[in-house]
C-alpha cells in the first residue's frame, strides 16, 4: 500500500480517508493514453456503500473528448449511489483544475481525479467537491 499525500486547504475538521485500487488507477491511465491527444472522462464508483474504496471506472455513453474538454452526458448517468465522483484527463502536464472543472466537481462528486500527461503514478491528483487537493490512498 502506498500513500499519496497532498496539501489540503480545508479546516481541521475530521477527514474521510478515501482509497483507490491500483487496478482502477491503472485503468484510468490506460484510458487516458488511448484517448490522447484528447481528454478522457468517466465516473468513479466505490466498492459498496459502506466502503470508501474506489474500485471501478464507469463510462457514460456519449461522452465526448476534445483537445481541451471532456463533455459528460450526465443524463446518461445511472441512478447509482455508489458513484462518488468524476475522473478526466488533461493532455498536458498540468493537473490543476480549470474553472469548468471546479464547477463539475461541485455538482458531481466527493472525489474528483485529474490525470495529466504522461498518465503515470506521478501525474495525477485528487480533489474534493470544492476543488481542494485531497489525500487518496492507493491500495493493491
Amino acid at each position: 500500500m502506498s500513500l499519496f499525500k497532498s496539501r489540503s486547504t480545508e479546516s481541521s475538521k475530521p477527514k474521510k480517508l478515501w482509497k483507490i485500487t491500483r487496478q482502477c488507477l491503472e485503468l484510468i491511465f490506460e484510458s487516458a493514453k488511448s484517448s490522447f491527444p484528447n481528454e478522457f472522462g468517466g465516473l468513479l464508483r466505490r466498492s459498496d456503500l459502506l466502503d470508501d474504496t474506489i474500485s471501478e471506472l464507469v463510462l457514460l455513453p456519449g461522452t465526448v473528448g476534445g483537445d481541451r474538454h471532456a463533455i459528460f452526458r450526465m443524463h446518461m448517468k445511472p441512478i447509482d449511489y455508489s458513484i462518488v465522483g468524476t475522473v478526466h484527463s488533461h493532455p498536458s502536464t498540468n493537473f490543476s483544475p480549470s474553472d469548468a472543472d471546479r464547477q463539475m466537481f461541485a455538482r458531481y462528486g466527493k472525489i474528483n481525479i485529474i490525470a495529466a500527461y504522461p498518465y503515470t503514478m506521478n501525474s495525477w491528483r485528487a480533489y474534493d467537491g470544492a476543488g481542494n487537493l485531497i489525500e487518496l490512498i492507493v491500495v493493491d
